[in-house]
Formats: structure tokens, C-alpha cells, sequence
């Protein structure tokens, strides 16, 4: 099998790495996080119009390029490595992919915004009776003339407080399943509840109160949602897979630079064999994981049984490798590896709450486990 990228990968990816090198400073986005709005709007834009990454992976009939799994693979693992929090995988891929596959006029005027940089998107699919089930929702929606009326609560909503729209699961009577609606953020009845999370992302807790939505806002038929739910959901582990694979390169990276510059005994610390033998196993590790995503990456577009034990694979090897190497590099740069002033604790944060993003480690394993008895 080829692991090469064409020339046209290699330049979306070595373009990318030199605008994130350039323009995106950690210190900087770290304040956005903190102080400010949670992200810097000036970064999407130029994703937009510069780069022209949020269309790379959306279809061409709505401004973007038309890109597969590979190109995913290679933003995603691009924006990891610079440690961006500007909500690409809730937007594009996650929403991005439930918009395409809903189609009809709505859903593609939102995928042109998207493309342009002009709409930021989120999923509000987990409640706080259900979790991490997506199937299991008390969130309704009634019909109501020829529209309908969205009452619930969404818990976690990664994006939320920066999003202009989003797309909410309900049930709907007389339909045994899932259905997908979209709204603005700021419709009547909507109330959110933002904060930041651990690794300096924003989300949010929402209630809907009797939201009134048009008959457009339905996406696709009533009940017919969890194919494409769960797909998405696949889609966007194997995103955070791919931006797991950057984070710890240069996570790697990081921490070689610095065994080689911090002195012990009147010595470099990478002289001394033993913390070479560890970070050789985080080497192994990566390498284990990087294999775990091309793996998840290339069987996106196979049946639904084939891909999801894929993915559930990179999920459960990523799961693993993130936890081992951000420890292993806090420990090897000592107590000033959990400070605010070095890139490692901010990289660690985020190579932890991958490890809960799209389900658990321990899910994937026994969703493996399942998929491989079947």
C-alpha cells in the first residue's frame, strides 16, 4: 500500500505548517482562550481565504475543493502540532459531514458559509441522562403547523459559544430514531451556558425552550439520523486521531530539544541512557499511533462494521500513546513541565481530553472487542 502524498498533499500540508509557523503564537492564542472571545476570528478567516482549508474537504458544488480522507488527515494533524483551538473538526468535519449527507437548499447554503469562513457550526448531541449515548435523547421535537417546536437540554457542546449555528438531535413522534435539526445559536428560546474547557477550548450547556423552527430546519427524514450520526462521529475521531499524531510529534520533539540543553552532573540529560530508553518508547508510540491513523484514515469511505472497528482501533491506540507520552514528557522536564509558561502542559491538557472526545478509550476497546467477535 502507498503512504506516499501527492504533490498536491504535500503542498496543502507544507502551506499550512508555514501559515500555522507564521501567524498562529501559542502565547497568543493561549490569552484568546483565557481573556478574550475563546479563539482569534482573523485565524478563521485566513483558514478561509488564504488557505482555503475549510473547503478542502467539502464538496465543489459548494465552494470547496473536494478532498478525502487524506487531506482530513493532514489539516488535522497540522493543526495539532501548532495546538490550534479554532473549532475545525466540530465545524467541518463533524458538522460539515451531517450537512452534506442531509443535503437540500438550507444544508447547502450552510456548507457554502462554512467553505467561506462565514458560519461556525456545532453538534449538540450529548444530555445529561444519556452522556456519551447520542442514540439515548429526551431533547423533542413537536410538530407544529407545518414547523416544528425544539424543547431540551445538550450538555458539552464543544464550539457552542463560538458557533453561529447549530445542529441538534430530538426525537419526533411517530418516528422510531434520531432527527437532526438546524438553528441559529441565537434563536428565541435558546439559552447558553459557556465555559472553558480544560485544554482551552470553549463549549457549552444549552437549554431549548419551546424553540420554534421552520419545516426547512429538519435535515433529511424524521428518525432517519443515526447513520449519519454515527458516521460523524467516526469522521471526527479519526480527525482528533490525526491532531492526537501532531500534538505528540511535537510533543517528541520538545522534549529531545530540551534533554539536550538541560544539564545534570555537569552533563546533558539525554546523555544519560535510561531517559533515552524512555524516550525511545515514546517514539515507539507515536509511530504505533501514526500507523493506527492511516489505518483509521483510509477506511473511512468502507462499510459502516469495517470503518468503525478502524476506528475504534486508532482511538484505543491513540488513547494509550497520548497518555504515555504527555507524561512522560511532563516527567522528563520536571516540575516546570505543568507550568503555564511551557508549551508541554498546554499539549498535555489537550492529548488528555482527546482521550474522552468521540468516545472513551475504554469504548473503543470494547467496541473493537465487539466488532472483531461479530
Amino acid at each position: 500500500m502507498d503512504f506516499n502524498l501527492t504533490e498536491e498533499q504535500e503542498l496543502l500540508r507544507d502551506g499550512l505548517a508555514k501559515f500555522l509557523s507564521v501567524r498562529y503564537d501559542l502565547d497568543k492564542s493561549r490569552a484568546a482562550a483565557k481573556t478574550g472571545v475563546g479563539w482569534q476570528p482573523d485565524i478563521w478567516r485566513g483558514f478561509a481565504t488564504e488557505l482555503g482549508i475549510l473547503g478542502a474537504t467539502l464538496p465543489e458544488d459548494v465552494g470547496g475543493i473536494g478532498g478525502g480522507p487524506v487531506e482530513l488527515m493532514i489539516i488535522a494533524e497540522q493543526l495539532g502540532q501548532a495546538l490550534v483551538v479554532e473549532p475545525y473538526v466540530d465545524t467541518v468535519v463533524v458538522a460539515g459531514g451531517l450537512l452534506h449527507r442531509a443535503g437540500g437548499p438550507l444544508a447547502r447554503a450552510l456548507l457554502e458559509k462554512i467553505s467561506d469562513g462565514k458560519a461556525v457550526v456545532a453538534l449538540a448531541a450529548a444530555e445529561p441522562a444519556s452522556g456519551d449515548r447520542w442514540q439515548d435523547v429526551s431533547t423533542t421535537a413537536e410538530p407544529d403547523g407545518d414547523g416544528w417546536v425544539l424543547s431540551g437540554r445538550k450538555l458539552m457542546v464543544v464550539g457552542a459559544p463560538l458557533a453561529t449555528h447549530l445542529l441538534v438531535t430530538a426525537g419526533t413522534p411517530n418516528a422510531n430514531g434520531l432527527s437532526l435539526f438546524v438553528t441559529e445559536v441565537d434563536a428565541s428560546g435558546i439559552e447558553v451556558h459557556p465555559y472553558r474547557t480544560i485544554d482551552d477550548r470553549r463549549a457549552a450547556d444549552i437549554a431549548f425552550d419551546k424553540v420554534r423552527l421552520g419545516p426547512e430546519a429538519l435535515l433529511g427524514e424524521p428518525g432517519q439520523a443515526w447513520s449519519s450520526l454515527s458516521r460523524a462521529r467516526d469522521e471526527g475521531a479519526a480527525a482528533i486521531c490525526a491532531e492526537a499524531v501532531g500534538c505528540m510529534r511535537k510533543v517528541l520533539a520538545d522534549t529531545v530539544e530540551y534533554s539536550k540543553q538541560r544539564q545534570q552532573f555537569g552533563q546533558p540529560i539525554g546523555s544519560f541512557q535510561v531517559l533515552q530508553h524512555r524516550m525511545v518508547d515514546m517514539h515507539m508510540e507515536l509511530e504505533q499511533s501514526v500507523a493506527a491513523v492511516y489505518l483509521a484514515i483510509l477506511k473511512l469511505d468502507e462499510d459502516e462494521a469495517i470503518r468503525a472497528r478502524a476506528v475504534s482501533a486508532a482511538k484505543a491506540t491513540i488513547g494509550r500513546a497520548a497518555r504515555f507520552i504527555g507524561q512522560q514528557a511532563v516527567q522528563l522536564h520536571g516540575g516546570m513541565g505543568m507550568t503555564e509558561e511551557l508549551a508541554i502542559g498546554h499539549y498535555f491538557k489537550r492529548l488528555t481530553a482527546i482521550q474522552y472526545e468521540f468516545g472513551t478509550t475504554d469504548q473503543h476497546i470494547a467496541r473493537y472487542a465487539e466488532l472483531t467477535q461479530a
